[in-house]
């Protein structure tokens, strides 16, 4: 049906069950934008406000600004396609009310904001496991196509959503288009049963809520990377908010369209936007880097905006629509395959919820910022305004570049197995945990050493530690004290299986430029900072080994710390037993 070459965006519709996905996501996409369209037209009807029109798309960001942090942290922690069959029947609940709330004649511009942001929370909901449930569905050779077809398939529901919505507006009324709607959130339940294997509960105990969204935050603050393309998101969004902002006030307001010509407004976005998706994307990317591709299409939002001021044609301006729904795609599309390579797959339904937040928030601000500027000063100066700050903000792409995201290789490399003896098994809450390590440098490695271990440092407390330091011997030149805390144990074993290919490399550098002829010193502590501070000593659930046994006790074998053992299968083994009264177990 398609043309499947390397570079081809419909290479992922290869997988039988992404492209079964993808077909039955077209058919509710279509639907939601027909109801968008309604939405936006029974508030022009009920209210003469361009402001209470531009804020519609404020309102719907609204709710993924508020919601999407931790709905992504609950897509780390459940079965994702369940979260997904759950939201889907929220979705069909809030576009069924107001079906119910117009066939009676009850509608109100606040209760159609209120159904926008009710459905609004369904996708905030939704899109953060949605977009950690394609990456497991399509291999990673295949991502980029998938990412790029899921863009399609909003701007193909984008074309034919809102010409048939303008249709059936006139022809039925808005409360059968809410009713569709609401009609096709059900039959998307279908495609969500019966497909990949059945969910499989971690063998790592779950994080709870809280650490979970306390985990997002610590990776976010200690990645790099994942701040430039966060940055770059906020950026782009309160710019690109002009468009779901404005649009529809210049075609009802300036343009005078009716039902049917606005669906056609909405619709020429979309054809622009699918055009720049299959034709243009594909050759852009053989020729241009993605920050240069970046920069080329925010220069075409900048005209965009500037013909949306100045075209008062309603011919003309459809293709204006057009040009803005190419120069949007180019631009989101590049974003969100940049982001993408920039998540480990342990933290990838947070970060994508990160990317939402920060990239709704920016919408639902810049929808505020420039209607209120419509609204309140004119049309035509909010227009021209954003026009001349995007063109600014310009000069950001080059220093804030995402093409870094190409070079990173963020497969999982889980720790291999390595036994240590200690006295006992430490219970997966048991904490916080101390892990200390030794270094013998080199004088003329010093400075590489230094290098490294500060991105050992980000390493770490991005991956789980909420303590890092390195000490220098004040005794003997060269020796380093490498410290980190972990909150407990259970959370020591996470970071192993956390680490990246990427990451490891790096620890394997670090763990090479030891100079000694012993191997590094590694020695793990369990606070006893609690038991301190009782009154009265804490009942010990094991014998103290003698003086005799402790000095036959020690690391079998010493070997580099990116040997450690996960030991979960001794963690679980412990954990069943009644009888805690051994001295001695085999763990990390």
């Amino acid at each position: 049906m398609f043309a499947m070459g390397k570079t081809s965006i419909f290479v992922a519709l290869r997988n039988p069950v992404f492209k079964r996905l993808w077909i039955m996501s077209i058919i509710s996409g279509c639907c939601v934008s027909a109801h968008d369209t309604a939405a936006t037209w029974m508030m022009s009807k009920l209210s003469h406000s361009s402001f209470l029109i531009s804020l519609i798309s404020t309102v719907a960001s609204l709710p993924f600004f508020l919601f999407t942090l931790p709905a992504g942290a609950l897509a780390d922690m459940v079965d994702r396609r369940r979260l997904l069959f759950v939201m889907n029947i929220w979705l069909g609940c809030a576009a069924g009310g107001l079906a119910i709330l117009t066939a009676l004649h009850l509608l109100h511009p606040y209760l159609i904001l209120l159904s926008v942001f009710l459905i609004g929370i369904g996708f905030s909901f939704y899109a953060p496991a949605w977009s950690a449930v394609v990456p497991e569905v399509v291999s990673k050779e295949h991502l980029a196509s998938a990412v790029t077809l899921g863009g399609l398939q909003l701007n193909i529901a984008g074309i034919v959503g809102p010409a048939l919505g303008g249709l059936a507006l006139a022809s039925l009324g808005a409360q059968v288009v809410f009713a569709t709607n609401a009609v096709c959130f059900f039959l998307l339940l279908t495609a969500l049963t019966n497909w990949g294997p059945a969910y499989a509960t971690p063998k790592m105990p779950f994080e709870n809520f809280l650490d979970s969204l306390a985990s997002a935050v610590r990776y976010v603050r200690y990645a790099p990377g994942i701040q430039v393309i966060l940055v770059r998101d906020v950026i782009f969004s309160l710019f690109i908010a002009v468009i779901p902002a404005l649009l529809p006030v210049v075609g009802l307001r300036q343009l005078g369209l009716d039902s049917s010509k606005l669906g056609l407004l909405f619709t020429s976005m979309g054809i622009g936007a699918v055009a720049g998706a299959v034709v243009v994307i594909p050759w852009a990317r053989a020729r241009f880097s993605a920050n240069t591709l970046t920069i080329l299409a925010n220069l075409l939002l900048a005209i965009v905006f500037l013909l949306m001021a100045f075209v008062r044609d309603p011919d003309l301006f459809m293709v204006v629509a057009a040009l803005a729904g190419v120069g949007w795609t180019l631009t989101a599309s590049e974003l969100w395959v940049a982001g993408q390579r920039a998540m480990p797959s342990w933290a990838r339904g947070r970060m994508n919820a990160t990317h939402m937040m920060v990239s709704q928030g920016g919408l639902a601000l810049g929808g505020l910022i420039w209607g209120a500027v419509a609204a309140f000063v004119s049309l035509d100066f909010a227009l021209i305004s954003a026009a001349l700050f995007l063109l600014f903000s310009l000069s950001l792409a080059i220093p804030l570049s995402i093409d870094f995201t190409k070079r990173l290789n963020l497969d999982p490399a889980p720790l291999t197995t390595q036994y240590h003896r200690f006295l006992h098994v430490p219970d997966p809450s048991d904490g916080p945990v101390i892990v200390i390590m030794v270094f013998e440098i080199d004088a003329a490695n010093r400075r590489l050493f230094l290098d490294l271990m500060r991105e050992m440092r980000l390493i770490y407390l991005r991956n789980g530690a909420f303590s890092w330091r390195l000490d220098e011997d004040l005794e003997k030149a060269g020796r380093f004290r490498m410290e980190m805390m972990v909150s407990s144990w259970s959370e020591h074993l996470q970071q192993h299986e956390r680490m990246t290919k990427n990451e490891l490399a790096t620890w394997r550098k670090v763990w090479s430029l030891h100079s000694a002829r012993e191997e590094p010193i590694v020695k793990h502590y369990l606070s006893v900072h609690r038991e301190l501070l009782m009154r009265r000593p804490a009942p010990l659930d094991v014998e103290r080994p003698t003086q005799e046994e402790s000095s036959r006790m020690g690391r079998d074998v010493q070997s580099p710390p990116y040997l450690w053992d996960r030991t979960l299968e001794a963690v679980e083994k412990r954990a069943q037993r009644e009888d805690r009264n051994n001295s001695s177990g085999e763990v990390l």
